[in-house]
C-alpha cells in the first residue's frame, strides 16, 4: 500500500530575487524558502458559448527541488486552490502540464515537477463585459532533502490583454491530450485489463508508443482517497509497452469492478490521459 509522507516544517529562508511584472500582466513574487510564486495573466478567449480569460500560476523552484502533481505518487502532497475571494469569478479551472517521475528518497517515487512549473488557468467570468479579480489562496509542498509545506496569498486583475499569454500557451501545449481508449495517433493507452491472482488483483495496461521512446504511466482513482501504486513497465514488443500495478491502497470500502480510472502517458513530445472503467 502506498503511503503519504508527512511534510516536514522547515526554517524559511530568502530566495533569489527575482524581477517583477508591470501593470496586470502579473502578481509580484512571492518568495519563500528555495521557492517563489505569482499569478500571470494572458489574453480573453471564446470557447463554445463563454468567454474566458486565461492566466496561470508560475512556480519556481532551487535547483533541485520539487513540488507536486495532482497525485504526488508514492509521497508528498498535492497543491490546494482556494479561489472563493475572487470578485467576478465565476469557475476557476486549473490544468496540469505532464508531470516527471523521481525518487522519493524513502525507496518510491513522487510525481510532480522540478526547477520550474506554471498551472494553467481557466477563468469564467461572472460578468464577460468586466474584469476579474483573481485571488488565490495556495498551498504547495516543495522538497528537497526535506519537505516544506508553502503558502501564499495572491491576487491579480485580469482584463484579457495580459502579456504572459505564450507562456501559458507553452505550459498547456504540455496538458495530457485526452482520448479515448484505443489506437490513435502516436502515443496511446491501448488496453486496460484486471487480473485476478492469489493475493492482490493487477491491473495491466498496453501503451502505444515509438520504438524507443521512454514512457511513463500515472493512474488516479476515482477519488483522491485511492492510493494507487505507480504502475510498473513488465514488458516491450515493439512499439507496444506493458505495464503492471496491484490493487492495492483503495479505500476500506471501495469495490474495484466499474471503477473510473484515469491513466496519463508521458514520453519527452507527447502525453495523453485517458479515463475508463475497470471490468
Amino acid at each position: 500500500m502506498t503511503i503519504r509522507l508527512t511534510i516536514v516544517a522547515a526554517a524559511l529562508v530568502g530566495f533569489a530575487a527575482m524581477p517583477t511584472a508591470k501593470g496586470q500582466d502579473a502578481s509580484a513574487w512571492q518568495t519563500q524558502a528555495h521557492t517563489a510564486v505569482r499569478l500571470i495573466a494572458g489574453l480573453r478567449m471564446k470557447a463554445a458559448d463563454a468567454t474566458l480569460l486565461r492566466a496561470g500560476i508560475e512556480i519556481r523552484l532551487d535547483s533541485g527541488w520539487k513540488t507536486y502533481w495532482r497525485d504526488p505518487g508514492d509521497s508528498g502532497v498535492p497543491p490546494t486552490f482556494d479561489f472563493s475571494g475572487s470578485g467576478n469569478v465565476k469557475s476557476a479551472a486549473v490544468e496540469w502540464p505532464a508531470p516527471a517521475k523521481f525518487p522519493d528518497g524513502a525507496g518510491g517515487n513522487s510525481i510532480g515537477y522540478i526547477n520550474h512549473i506554471i498551472l494553467p488557468l481557466q477563468i469564467a467570468p461572472a460578468d464577460a463585459g468586466k474584469a476579474a479579480a483573481l485571488q488565490l489562496k495556495l498551498g504547495y509542498a516543495i522538497c528537497g532533502n526535506l519537505c516544506v509545506p508553502i503558502e501564499a496569498d495572491l491576487k491579480l486583475k485580469l482584463t484579457g490583454d495580459g502579456a504572459e499569454d505564450a507562456a501559458i500557451e507553452r505550459a498547456q501545449s504540455r496538458v495530457p491530450r485526452r482520448v479515448p481508449l484505443g489506437p490513435g495517433h502516436g502515443l496511446a493507452i491501448l488496453a486496460v485489463h484486471r487480473q485476478g491472482g492469489d493475493g492482490l488483483d493487477r491491473v495491466v495496461v498496453e501503451v502505444a508508443a515509438p520504438a524507443g521512446t521512454p514512457v511513463d504511466l500515472f493512474v488516479e482513482g476515482p477519488t483522491p482517497d485511492w492510493s494507487l501504486p505507480l504502475p510498473e513497465p513488465t514488458a516491450t514488443n515493439g512499439a507496444t509497452r506493458q505495464f503492471a500495478f496491484a490493487l492495492d491502497g483503495l479505500p476500506a470500502d471501495a469495490r474495484p469492478a466499474g471503477a473510473v480510472l484515469t491513466l496519463t502517458a508521458v514520453s519527452p513530445d507527447d502525453a495523453v490521459e485517458v479515463a475508463t472503467h475497470l471490468d
